[in-house]
């Protein structure tokens, strides 16, 4: 799905690929996934100091395919390195929010994800679509991505949990808490059609 002029994920390697702090880039994509070689082929500004591979074998489920990532980078990384995982389908990340990620979270031995502090208020409906209850606000935190762990912690904790739909989660089912760092409201995940204009308003600098 192409965003102010580029692909989603073209938008989000180039700017993994133009972060210092940046090692290797490794990409999930499905095993009969004939895109992204295209991708690759046409984007010369991402074959430079940082590595790009391409890992098919993509999941049926987010939780399948980080997990089955992890297992094939084994070989090329450290048990305490730092692994990021982002979705694709947030090209609002910047290098600076990467950046203070990586620095808040710093050699916490947990690790610990972009999020957002919560601001509407929120209501719990029952099946009617009724509201039930409203829910308060003040501890609620939405999560974004990327999300940063050890990579040994990471790969337990994915391969002990029940299906989860963020890698955070997967550690707090260790009895573990993550550090939460506060993201920017373009980081947003593109789900709805609508969301696509607001996208292209963000990554194009208009107000």
């Amino acid at each position: 799905l192409p965003i102010a002029g580029k692909p989603m994920l073209l938008q989000v390697l180039e700017t993994f690929v133009a972060s210092p702090l940046i090692a290797h880039c490794f990409v999930v994509v499905g095993a009969d996934d004939g895109y992204i070689d295209e991708l690759l082929a046409s984007a010369p500004q991402l074959h430079g100091r940082v590595t790009v591979t391409v890992l098919r074998i993509g999941g049926a489920t987010r939780h399948m395919s980080v997990l089955n990532g992890l297992q094939a980078m084994r070989e090329q990384v450290q048990d305490h390195d730092r692994v990021l995982v982002h979705d694709a389908a947030r090209p609002g990340l910047t290098i600076e929010l990467i950046a203070r990620l990586i620095d808040a979270v710093g050699e916490d031995e947990v690790g610990g994800l972009l999020a957002m502090p919560v601001v509407d208020t929120l209501k719990r409906a029952i099946t009617d679509q009724r509201v039930q209850e409203t829910v308060s606000r003040s501890s609620l935190w939405a999560a974004q991505t990327p999300q940063l762990f050890p990579y040994a912690l990471l790969r337990r904790a994915l391969v002990q949990a029940a299906e989860v739909t963020d890698e955070a989660s997967a550690i707090e089912a260790m009895g573990l808490s993550p550090k939460l760092v506060v993201g920017s409201a373009r980081n947003f995940k593109i789900t709805l059609p609508q969301d696509v204009a607001l996208a292209e308003l963000l990554l194009k600098g208009l107000p």
